[in-house]
């Protein structure tokens, strides 16, 4: 994969990441963190599949499955380097079933699902075979 099409999944992924922060930080000024976290967890997968829909449908570089993993990576990576290690300082985030791993388990599950709707006949029966079904 070239510098260009990593950029673009790199751009979506990080899109939804912002776009999921922005449910809790405006979430938490308006009704509280336990509130905003689960307004978070029913945000994410509709943000996700939104993402993932805009990604296939434009470019499509990498199956379903590919795209999950890699959006869920990146999430992932930025949650860990950006907010627990450099603005909360903490990992105190990390033991929040609600607030982060229900939502990485989401973004994954929206971001795999959109992918498999949106994808061929054909694209499917042969990521079914790469991936030993």
């Amino acid at each position: 994969m070239n510098v260009k099409k990593s950029t673009i999944i790199l751009g979506h992924a990080v899109v939804g990441w912002v776009l999921c922060g922005a449910v809790v930080w405006v979430g938490n000024a308006l009704v509280g963190m336990e509130i905003a976290l689960i307004a978070h967890a029913m945000a994410v997968p509709l943000i996700f599949a939104g993402v993932a829909w805009l990604y296939h449908k434009r470019f499509g570089y990498t199956t379903p499955t590919q795209t999950a993993f890699m959006f869920l990576t990146v999430v992932v990576l930025l949650d860990v380097f950006l907010v627990a290690l450099l603005i909360e300082r903490s990992f105190a985030m990390f033991r929040s079933i609600i607030g982060t791993w229900i939502p990485f388990a989401l973004i994954f599950a929206a971001t795999y699902l959109t992918g498999r709707v949106l994808q061929s006949p054909n694209k499917a029966d042969a990521e079914q075979k790469t991936s030993g079904r």
